[in-house]
């Protein structure tokens, strides 16, 4: 029997955060390098699976499967595609800047404060995130997927809810309260996509008489399985819905901003950076594969949607006066283009929303990772409190301009070719939707460059005067970030060759081709 490489990549996090929660109260220094020595160690797991991953063999590789609920049809069944594989790196990569970023975020409070912050829990809660999303993204069974799609849902709570963001300008419990808001909310829109896509899972199982992907795929391939246009359709709902929550689709995303807003900086980049592309990955990997039909008849209306989340992320994003309300809110707008790109049905677009799954995750991570040692040197997410930080913090100010460069996608940096490719891809075959999609581009110089300029230069306002740069532990967390917009940006091909073939096999489930270019014959 093969080592179980899928299964060993998402129990090491898992046990990792066990053991990090068990290390006992007064050792927190020793929880916060075990968290990192796990997510380092998960690296070197998801690294072996890339390297072991053939972008030209089968679909789904390295595959487990064993029976779990016999009387249920319910398998232990994991499998790895091109998009799977590039995600779960994506995550793996992440993690350990997550955890060094936020290295004293849940030490203790002042002497005298009413609530204590354990640090071992809440290294342990990423770690039992991260578990639960690289197992999402190698499920191919859909009610193993359910179950950590939900899952997932419980540590994320305790993280918004238990360790907020202490820049607040109206006291500890008014913060506190704002946290559980932000909490509960996150929970609730989430548990509601959750519970309708459960009776969509109820609904194909009847249909189907089994919850693997691969075997439904298949039935449905070669017309061995046959679904009422009606039953298709209300499964493909019930199944989009949650990840349109998750993801976030207008009008679905109001729960984005206040999470992000009131969680740690690192909190906010593993909501946008990690947990919602599980939504954005799942449109590709059941809602096209499970129901093709339903896809194309859904199509016109998901691209207006996200042609509104692009356009009316922006916007918002332009103006906001909270930094990282500014940034949750242009997560908005480029979900959008991922989900267009998802839907534009052509190998462009699939392969640009894939690329921009990545792409985004470190874009992200650089921008609000640095605004978050921002945040904690002023005591203020405040636009306004901020002016003139270039001159006292200058290595500060360069990597957070990066970092807002790469949200706008500047040429050369990773995100311009994944936006590239989706525009490419949703205007050869809805040229109007690309036109106004292009838009969002635009807006998205507006709010970056207005950030920057309102933060960064000007004169130095008195209460940044004394602001240190950054520290040796921030810039080994910046740094390969801003390296990896770069060279994403330059050379891009060692993503877009893991991830092209199964974007091709995907556009032919859904029974597309790409559209042939219009040529007027020379006269």
């Amino acid at each position: 029997m093969s080592f179980p490489l899928l299964t060993a990549t998402a129990a090491l996090p898992a046990l990792g955060a066990v053991a990090t929660a068990a290390v006992p109260a007064a050792q927190r220094t020793a929880a916060k390098w075990l968290a990192l020595l796990v997510s380092l160690a998960t690296l070197a797991l998801a690294v072996t699976v890339l390297v072991r991953f053939d972008p030209d063999g089968e679909r789904y590789q390295l595959a487990e499967n064993h029976a779990w609920i016999k009387d249920f049809g319910v398998r232990y069944e994991l499998g790895v595609d091109g998009i799977a594989v590039a995600l779960i790196a994506l995550t793996a990569l992440l993690i350990p800047f997550i955890i060094l970023a936020g290295w004293h975020d849940a030490d203790p409070l002042e002497t005298g404060s009413r609530r204590w912050r354990p640090t071992q829990g809440f290294f342990a809660l990423i770690l039992a995130v991260e578990a639960m999303v690289v197992i999402s993204f190698e499920a191919t069974d859909v009610f193993l997927f359910y179950i950590f799609f939900e899952a997932m849902l419980i540590p994320m709570y305790f993280l918004i809810g238990g360790f907020g963001d202490r820049a607040h300008a109206h006291g500890e419990e008014t913060a506190a309260t704002q946290r559980s808001y932000a909490a509960v909310k996150f929970l609730l829109y989430n548990l509601a996509g959750g519970l309708i896509m459960l009776a969509a899972v109820i609904g194909l199982y009847v249909v189907a008489g089994n919850f693997s992907l691969t075997e439904i795929a298949d039935a449905r391939a070669n017309g061995t399985l046959d679904m009422a246009t009606n039953t298709e359709r209300w499964l493909f709902l019930g199944f989009f819905f949650a990840f349109a929550v998750k993801a976030p689709l207008w009008p679905l995303h109001t729960w984005l901003p206040n999470a992000m807003q009131e969680a740690t900086a690192p909190v906010a980049v593993l909501i946008t950076a990690v947990v919602d592309k599980v939504g954005t990955f799942a449109m590709l990997r059941f809602c096209l594969q499970l129901f093709p039909e339903a896809s194309k008849w859904a199509t016109p209306v998901v691209l207006v949607l996200a042609l509104i989340s692009i356009v009316y992320g922006a916007l918002l994003a332009v103006g906001q006066r909270d930094i990282k309300r500014l940034v949750a809110y242009a997560s908005i707008s480029h979900f959008g283009f991922i989900i267009m790109g998802v839907f534009a049905m052509t190998s462009q677009g699939q392969s640009g929303a894939t690329l921009y799954m990545v792409n985004h995750g470190i874009s992200t991570a650089a921008l609000m990772l640095v605004a978050g040692f921002l945040i904690s040197r002023r005591g203020s997410r405040l636009i306004a409190d901020y002016g003139g930080v270039q001159k006292v913090a200058p290595v500060l100010a360069g990597t957070f301009l990066i970092g807002g460069l790469a949200t706008l996608s500047l040429p050369g940096l990773a995100p311009f070719v994944s936006e590239f490719l989706v525009l490419v891809g949703t205007f050869a075959r809805y040229p109007v939707i690309g036109i106004i999609a292009t838009f969002g581009i635009v807006l998205a110089a507006l709010y970056t460059l207005v950030l920057y300029q309102r933060t960064m230069t000007g004169p130095v306002k008195p209460e940044v005067s004394a602001m240190p740069d950054l520290r040796v532990r921030e810039v080994l967390v910046v740094a390969p970030l801003i390296v990896l917009l770069i060279f994403l940006g330059v050379y891009p091909k060692p993503v877009t060759n893991i991830i092209d073939p199964a974007v091709k096999q995907t556009l032919s489930d859904v029974h597309k081709k790409d559209p042939q270019p219009e040529v007027e014959a020379a006269k």
